[in-house]
């Protein structure tokens, strides 16, 4: 029997299913529930809607593990233009990339030559330029994507780097970032492996997440300067987050919590009152469906929102 996550994956998988909900104006309130525009201008309207509201925002130009050199170089032109946009804003975003969007899904040195071209771009950048975030994919990406991440911090490039909690080798590459004093967005991992390196539960996932989120909130990481981002959305963890935090004398933006546009908003809010900064993970672009759907597979009373778009129109 397929599990509601399953039914999902293949409905974000059907290229037929995908051109059809993206050109149907009747899905258009499922693409504003988790979707920040469908343009990078529109995206950058919302982060400043969310920055008057008190919160940060990375954005994300929506597409990963393209193999087409056209359609990687058109994500390249929207992150540079993202970049351009931004320099006169001053809303301290996050720019997020897959490499697998730049290149890495087709060509590693294309793939390199496209971050360092971005990352260029934001050295380029006067006011108030974007953190170059690489996003951590599944694990045969992992070893390149922190010699990228290696490359772009030895050429002076402002950049952060996504790593899984559910993954054994991360407390080494967490302690190898916060010895350079970095910064490290920590994730639980989305993708299910199997095999020995990865840890398998759920109990194990969130134990080893807090471990890291102790070293990231250690006396040695505050005192190299390192940048914490917690991207989670478990009340327990942040709970436990919040107390290291506060024992350990850290002030609020000195970390911050990261969590997805659209996804338990009230949650979101009540941190920022509380004083926490709190930045939202904001996709934009046309190809929307496979990540809008994928949040309503995590969360099935966002059901509704997927049952009146494919009922309607």
């Amino acid at each position: 029997m397929k599990t509601w996550q399953s039914w999902m994956i293949g409905l974000a998988r059907s290229p037929g299913l995908a051109r059809w909900m993206q050109a149907n104006r009747a899905t258009a309130a499922l693409a504003r529930r988790f979707v920040g525009g469908l343009t990078v201008e529109d995206g950058i309207e919302t982060a400043k809607r969310l920055w008057q509201a008190g919160f940060k925002a990375s954005l994300y130009y929506l597409g990963e593990y393209v193999a087409d050199p056209a359609l990687i170089a058109e994500t390249v032109r929207q992150k540079k233009l993202a970049v351009m946009l931004l320099k006169d804003a001053r809303l301290q975003v996050h720019l997020s990339v897959d490499p697998t969007q730049i290149g890495y899904g087709y060509d590693d040195a294309l793939g390199e030559r496209n971050a360092l071209e971005i990352g260029r771009s934001i050295q380029q950048s006067s006011g108030d330029a974007p953190v170059l975030m690489l996003d951590m994919e599944d694990a045969g990406y992992v070893t390149r994507t922190l010699a990228l991440r290696d490359r772009l911090a030895a050429e002076g490039i402002p950049v952060g780097q996504t790593l899984q909690a559910s993954l054994k080798r991360t407390v080494d590459d967490v302690a190898a970032i916060i010895a350079g004093g970095g910064s490290v967005r920590l994730v639980k991992g989305a993708f299910a492996d199997p095999r020995p390196h990865a840890f398998q539960s759920r109990d194990a996932i969130d134990e080893n997440y807090l471990a890291l989120a102790r070293m990231m909130l250690s006396a040695d990481a505050k005192a190299r300067g390192f940048r914490p981002v917690f991207g989670t959305h478990d009340d327990a963890l942040i709970a436990e987050i919040r107390q290291v935090a506060d024992t350990g004398g850290w002030e609020s933006g000195q970390y911050e919590f990261e969590m997805l546009y659209g996804v338990r908003t009230e949650l979101q809010r009540q941190l920022r009152e509380q004083g926490e900064q709190v930045r939202l993970y904001l996709p934009f672009g046309r190809d929307w469906w496979p990540y809008a759907v994928r949040r309503v597979g995590e969360n099935p009373r966002n059901a509704v929102l997927l049952a009146r778009a494919l009922l309607s129109g």
